[in-house]
């Protein structure tokens, strides 16, 4: 992974996806990343995908799980314009970059991550790995160093990693307190493609729920998905 001089991942040509191959395959698909408005759902609809992926919108609708004052940080920064999101590389154990939203007191920072004692306890993202022939093991480049390598690891992949799973629980207000009195803190994860998020907040300065995000994102096709969630919801 080639990296710029603020860190993050140089992507290239390899990293675009071939969407007409794709939809010679002719089975069903989504498309995600940066699908945010309600153009590029019919830009999508139109290179043949069903439909797409939507994160970055409903996580910060008011039915979100995301602890409150959190959500009312990043759209107090996004009101602003000082929101800052980051494409991390090492913000996942897995070795797939992640955009991380930059807040004070999470793991988004250098200094506060550097406090963290790492630990692998909930263990969502452990690989697993053959300790002796026909005996599996599991590990995680974001538990303790030397118990990584221990593993069969290499130092390498283990520098700078973050502990994912505690982060998103800490999101959720689901941190664990440990034994020594150490806080797990949040990690908060954000598309970096805010067109569609910046809309809404125009429309909804004191905040919007799911049911507007798809209205938002339908205005320009049949409001058939808006009206069964609208259905559901009243039931």
């Amino acid at each position: 992974m080639i990296l710029d001089d603020d860190g993050q991942p140089i992507f290239g040509p390899k990293d675009e996806p071939d969407i007409e191959k794709v939809a010679k395959i002719g089975l069903p698909f989504w498309l995600a990343g940066g699908y945010s408005t309600p153009q590029l759902l019919e830009s999508a609809k139109a290179l043949g995908a069903i439909g797409i992926q939507v994160g970055t919108l409903f996580s910060l609708a008011k039915e979100t799980g995301l602890a409150p004052d959190l959500r009312q940080e990043v759209l107090a920064q996004l009101k602003e314009k000082t929101l800052a999101v980051r494409t991390d590389p090492f913000a996942s154990p897995t070795g797939f970059p992640f955009k991380v939203v930059t807040i004070n007191n999470t793991i988004s920072e250098s200094a506060t991550y550097a406090l963290r004692p790492r630990l692998c306890d909930l263990g969502y993202l452990r690989v697993p790995f053959e300790r002796v022939p026909g005996a599996l093991g599991y590990r995680c480049s974001a538990e303790p160093t030397h118990v990584y390598i221990r593993k069969g690891g290499e130092e390498k992949d283990a520098l700078g990693r973050k502990c994912l799973c505690n982060g998103l629980m800490a999101n959720i207000d689901l941190g664990n307190l440990r034994g020594d009195g150490y806080q797990e803190l949040p990690l908060v994860t954000l598309g970096s493609d805010l067109t569609g998020v910046t809309e809404l907040l125009k429309r909804f300065p004191n905040g919007w729920s799911a049911l507007d995000v798809i209205d938002f994102l339908t205005q320009h096709s049949n409001n058939e998905a808006g009206s069964k969630v609208e259905s559901w919801v009243n039931q």
